[in-house]
């Protein structure tokens, strides 16, 4: 069956796992959540199963089979189909070469920030900071995890750049603070 739409991130994030081995939604939800990938996509179970469904019905994974265990409801294993491999080829292409503007929160707020007192602003960024460093830590402690464990790199490059991006962020606030406090910027 054609594919009408991209590939969600949670269908990327789906076909990803399937190209390791066959797995069940709640499976591949469970390694996700082991992997700390809801930190890139939003995850929950009921929509894991949905995105399955849907890219069952686009011929982009198939029911291998079904299994039951004790008295748990039946659970259906799926495998990616050549169509979901080149469906996922194409999406990671298209991601990677592709700058698309996703409309984040913070700025927007930026933007808008002038309608507060700058202490104010200050004050939240630096609450904002805070925050960013608590991800920097989260990141940097599982980055040691994963080069203990042995992990290639390859798997985990994402943390590299997210970290990247949070310090550069960090760089940004900080200076807007200056400039707001130092009265450089006329608030």
């Amino acid at each position: 069956m054609a594919r009408t739409a991209p590939l969600t991130p949670l269908g990327v994030a789906a076909l990803s796992l399937l190209v390791e081995e066959p797995m069940h939604p709640y499976e591949m939800y469970q390694l996700l959540m082991a992997r700390h990938e809801d930190r890139l996509v939003k995850v929950r179970p009921g929509t894991l199963y949905h995105a399955v469904g849907r890219l069952e019905e686009q011929g982009l994974v198939a029911a291998t089979g079904t299994d039951r265990e004790g008295n748990r409801p039946e659970r259906t294993t799926y495998e990616i189909s050549g169509a979901g491999r080149e469906a996922l080829t194409q999406r990671l292409q298209d991601l990677l070469s592709v700058p698309v503007n996703e409309y984040p929160s913070f700025p927007l707020a930026v933007s808008e920030a002038y309608n507060l007192p700058a202490g104010v602003v200050i004050d939240l960024l630096d609450r904002r900071l805070r925050g960013l460093a608590e991800q920097l830590d989260f990141l940097a402690a599982a980055q040691e995890r994963v080069r203990a464990k042995g992990v290639e790199r390859k798997y985990w490059i994402d943390m590299e750049y997210q970290q990247a991006m949070l310090q550069a962020e960090t760089g940004w606030i900080r200076n807007l603070q200056d400039q707001l406090g130092s009265g450089q910027l006329a608030w």
